[in-house]
């Protein structure tokens, strides 16, 4: 090997690197990007969970359990209200995680109660929300009882009757839900996304750089025509791995699917068909299919991090938390959990569903306008 030569080649493919600006900052940016995320989500704490309180009574007990609950960076109490029922209802259209439902006999020593009413479809949440109220109703429970024998001895009456231990109970509305069923969802959202941006990189950006895109111009086909060919059949080999992958998660893991079949497929159908216009916005000017990858990475990896396909969106810090709300996976995340996990209806998952269909629109109006069949 001439050393000389060696280094000319290192040289080249170093300067060909430099001279793709597109490739030259996904070197630098995706690995920094990456790193940060893996940090923020694994690493992180749950933090900041939406719940509300239900205060049936008043007196100190139920004030320092109101504050307790306040002061522990675990939850985000957004209301305290006096109806069990509305908060239950809270909880199940998914506007808030738990509901701490303190008894109405609260400030009896005989019967102090506390039900937690919590969605237990995101299973990791549940795993920090369930413990973290048990330690702060025992640590609330330790402290009255304490107060309450001190105020016995000060009272020259040690066979006073103590405060009795604060009771709670826990409701998981949808059961105890396994690891394996909370994260399949998230799994088809990544498949499908990375999946459908990927083969949209090779149907034109590669077809492109392989010529095979000017051969078909030449003949009289539209560019109408070869989009919404491309769209179908990607569409098509995109929904049969996705009923696979759903088949084999039921066959191996025992995955239930708590939803309407029906309900699940028009889910998975928009989700696909929004995410192959995601890829084909991007194809659509890519000059190689090297660059379409260069510029897709660093979009699609990090939403599996944001978007909560492995770890809740609360581990994030609060300004990741707000960028999850602009990217279609948050919505075909969510959707897919409320059919599989909790049997949600039509009406429940609607507003995923429009949310996808207007990134849907978009994204294909966008790749539209800057698809050139000149290039």
């Amino acid at each position: 090997m001439e050393f000389n030569k060696f280094k000319w080649m290192i040289r080249k493919d170093l300067l060909t690197v430099w001279r793709h600006k597109v490739q030259f900052a996904s070197l630098i940016l995706f690995p920094i990007v990456m790193i940060a995320l893996c940090g923020w989500g694994m690493g992180g704490t749950v933090e900041n969970t939406p719940v509300v309180i239900v205060k049936q009574t008043s007196g100190y007990i139920t004030d320092q359990a109101i504050n307790a609950i306040k002061s522990d960076t675990t939850y985000d109490v957004k209301d305290i209200l006096d109806d069990p029922d509305k908060a239950k209802q809270m909880v199940d259209r998914g506007e808030v995680k738990a509901a701490i439902i303190l008894s109405s006999n609260f400030e009896d020593n005989s019967s102090r109660n506390v039900v937690l009413y919590i969605d237990s479809s995101d299973q990791l949440t549940t795993q920090t929300l369930v413990p973290t109220t048990q330690k702060v109703f025992a640590s609330l429970s330790e402290q009255v009882k304490m107060e309450q024998m001190g105020a016995n001895v000060q009272g020259n009456n040690p066979f006073a009757q103590t405060t009795q231990a604060i009771k709670l109970q826990v409701n998981r509305i949808y059961g105890d839900i396994k690891y394996m069923d909370f994260l399949l969802p998230g799994v088809l959202a990544m498949t499908i996304s990375m999946s459908a941006m990927m083969t949209m990189g090779d149907s034109i950006a590669g077809e492109r750089e392989r010529g095979e895109l000017a051969r078909l111009f030449m003949t009289p086909t539209s560019v109408s025509t070869v989009i919404g060919g491309k769209i179908i059949s990607q569409l098509i080999r995109e929904m049969i791995k996705t009923i696979i992958l759903i088949v084999v998660a039921v066959l191996l893991f025992n995955v239930v699917i708590n939803g309407n079949p029906i309900l699940l497929f028009v889910v998975l159908l928009m989700s696909t068909l929004c995410f192959v216009g995601f890829g084909m916005m991007f194809s659509a000017t890519a000059k190689t299919q090297e660059d379409y990858i260069q510029i897709i990475l660093p979009i699609a990896m990090p939403m599996m991090f944001i978007c909560g396909v492995f770890f809740p969106t609360e581990t994030m810090p609060w300004i990741l938390q707000k960028i999850a709300y602009f990217l279609p996976l948050t919505y075909a995340n969510d959707a897919l959990r409320a059919v599989m996990l909790q049997g949600a209806n039509f009406r429940l998952v609607a507003f995923d569903l429009l949310i996808l269909l207007l990134f849907t629109l978009l994204f294909f109006a966008v790749g539209v306008m800057r698809f050139n069949r000149d290039i």
